[in-house]
């Protein structure tokens, strides 16, 4: 489009993530005439270059490593076994954008318009719109909803250059593999895709500044992992700052301070993963007089999702930690729900979240240390997958439920897991503590045989020193 043109809408989304598609499409839901301006594929990060191009590159190395370390014990021989990234990257693609073909179609059905193009406010009410093409437009609308994400962090003196320096991105469109890469953070997409490496062959070295892999996870799941990774042949580095980084024509050295002192270590390539930071300096919210946080750069919002001024809303990264997919499709629809005028908000007491390592590590509600800083009296109990049926026909056995409650009230505060299916059946347990259920009711819920649900089941029944299917100990708490 030449030239500028102007239209109006009920409701402008800037940002076609799980927050502002959700927010598009429960607002035409709702009846509401919807523009949503995206300036890249519709999906965001997490359809395009994060949930689901990983996980598929996940799937697949795991397909190829259990092919090659599990099948033969289990009879399933294939010793020309190969892992061809290109073809696994074609895949890939076809999944994205079959995903990408799904969002387009459910915008539509809903009657939002798509408009491709970077929008800036400018003003409480308005918003210009700068296209591909060099055009721009005016968009005056009623309500806005700022649902732009968030960009990856960088460190000064590290900065990638889609070579041999890389961000998740750029590591998710490679089509070859290097023989050695060291990833700079044990965060989530460290853990995730240094394990992927790892799998199809690449030596990996994962440096991280805090004392844990995934800072901030229970301190059970971050050494789960890191034993699983130390066992795929993967160094791990904790507590270890990088200090300086040399860049040469056959790859690079990065030179770090630990525990042990200094240490310097060289791959092939540097993988740089330290964080996100929300997308929102170049929004124009000055201009639109919506504040944010001069440091972090998050748009303060309410239990409706509304920012300080109450007809622009903000969702998903953007918004408020914790940085997930499903936290923004929840604020997205909340946000749609307070424009339309339904007693809608924000509340919840269950946020699950998983890590799609192998194992698999989940986790929702309260750990011991957070339930005790609550003035609440948590106890603990652990159930080994190794007395589950199904993990043992699984070749899965390495795994436990770990489940807390109140040994004053019964309550159920918190559930953690690390095993096959993790994420699957933790939701399970999320309904749970958003009900305020017991955990007597977890035990007395029936769970299919065989499952690796029935972990969860059997961890209540221990917290309850009503064990089945592993010995009862002295020091397990009588029933409840």
């Amino acid at each position: 489009m030449a030239g500028t043109y102007a239209r109006s809408a009920e409701v402008a989304v800037i940002g076609g993530g799980p927050g502002g598609y959700l927010a598009a499409i429960r607002a035409g839901q709702l009846g509401k005439k919807v523009l949503l301006v995206e300036q890249g594929e519709l999906g965001g990060e997490c359809l395009n270059r994060g949930c689901i191009p990983s996980k598929a590159l996940i799937h697949a190395s795991l397909l190829f490593h259990r092919l090659r370390t599990e099948g033969p014990e289990l009879g399933v021989v294939a010793p020309a076994a190969t892992f061809d990234l290109a073809r696994t990257a074609q895949w890939k693609t076809a999944v994205v954008q079959k995903e990408r073909d799904g969002v387009a179609s459910l915008l539509k059905s809903a009657g939002v318009t798509v408009l491709r193009g970077v929008a800036r406010f400018t003003g409480p009410r308005s918003l210009d719109l700068a296209a591909p093409d060099g055009g721009h437009e005016r968009i005056d609308f009623q309500y806005a909803v700022i649902a732009t994400g968030a960009v990856h962090a960088t460190l000064p003196g590290f900065e990638t250059d889609g070579k041999t320096v890389v961000n998740a991105w750029q590591l998710l469109d490679a089509t070859s593999l290097p023989r050695s890469m060291i990833v700079l953070g044990g965060g989530v997409s460290g853990c995730e895709l240094g394990q992927f490496l790892a799998r199809v062959g690449v030596e990996v070295t994962i440096v991280e500044l805090m004392p844990q892999l995934l800072p901030g996870l229970d301190p059970d799941l971050a050494r789960e992992i890191t034993g699983a990774l130390e066992r795929l042949g993967v160094r791990v580095r904790v507590g270890t700052r990088a200090t300086a980084l040399e860049r040469g024509p056959s790859g690079l050295t990065l030179r770090v301070e630990g525990p042990g002192g200094a240490e310097t270590l060289s791959a092939e390539r540097l993988f740089v993963t330290v964080g996100k930071k929300p997308a929102s300096r170049e929004l124009g919210l000055e201009e639109a007089g919506v504040a944010s946080d001069p440091k972090s750069g998050f748009i303060g919002v309410t239990d409706r999702m509304q920012t300080n001024v109450p007809h622009i809303f903000a969702v998903g990264d953007v918004a408020r930690p914790p940085m997930l997919a499903h936290k923004a499709y929840r604020e997205g629809v909340i946000a749609a729900e307070a424009i339309a005028g339904l007693p809608t908000r924000y509340q919840f007491q269950a946020m699950p979240s998983v890590v799609f390592t192998t194992p698999e590590l989940a986790s929702v509600g309260l750990g011991r240390a957070e339930a005790e800083a609550q003035g609440l009296h948590p106890r603990e109990v652990r159930f080994p997958f190794a007395a589950l049926g199904r993990a043992h026909a699984n070749h899965a056995t390495g795994g436990w439920v770990k489940l807390v409650g109140d040994d004053t009230s019964g309550r159920l505060l918190g559930v953690q897991i690390a095993g096959e299916s993790a994420g699957e059946f933790v939701t399970e347990v999320s309904l749970a503590v958003e009900m305020g259920a017991m955990v007597r009711d977890l035990a007395q819920t029936i769970h299919p045989h065989p499952t690796f649900s029935e972990a969860v089941q059997e961890a209540a029944l221990l917290w309850l020193g009503e064990p089945m299917h592993v010995a009862r100990r002295r020091t397990d708490a009588p029933g409840r």
